[in-house]
């Protein structure tokens, strides 16, 4: 199963000078880059670990680079995103988020049936890597 969640989620993987036009799009428009990193990327799994600050007077798309180079040489097996903010408003307002890293392994759900009196069945789900 390949967890989708944000941006280009449906697309393949973008390679870095992809990532690095996207940055370059945040930054372009005045958008604070930040980047997050996690192993539980349930879609109610809001809140990632940040790696490093968020990047607010950032103007050049390779200081977001070598914070993410640096971060998934820390986490290979992590999920990674890049975050998009824009605090025009006063308040951080996430404007884009897309996953750049994934684990060379991505969990998957397994439904279980188990039949029940009277015809009923109960299903479950567990996670399996």
């Amino acid at each position: 199963m390949r967890i989708t969640q944000g941006c280009f989620s449906f697309l393949p993987d973008l390679d870095d000078a992809q990532i690095t036009a996207q940055v370059q799009y945040m930054l372009d428009r005045g958008w604070a880059v930040s980047v997050e990193y996690t192993d539980d990327p349930h879609p109610r799994n809001t809140y990632w670990e940040m790696w490093g600050h968020p990047m607010f007077d950032l103007r050049d798309a390779k200081g977001a680079m070598i914070e993410l180079d640096d971060c998934r040489k820390a986490h290979p097996d992590s999920y990674i995103r890049m975050m998009a903010f824009d605090s025009t408003r006063g308040f951080e307002t996430v404007m884009m988020s897309f996953i750049v890293n994934r684990p060379a392994a991505e969990p998957r759900l397994h439904m279980t049936r188990t039949d029940f009196e009277s015809r009923s069945q109960k299903y479950g789900w567990d996670a399996r890597i």
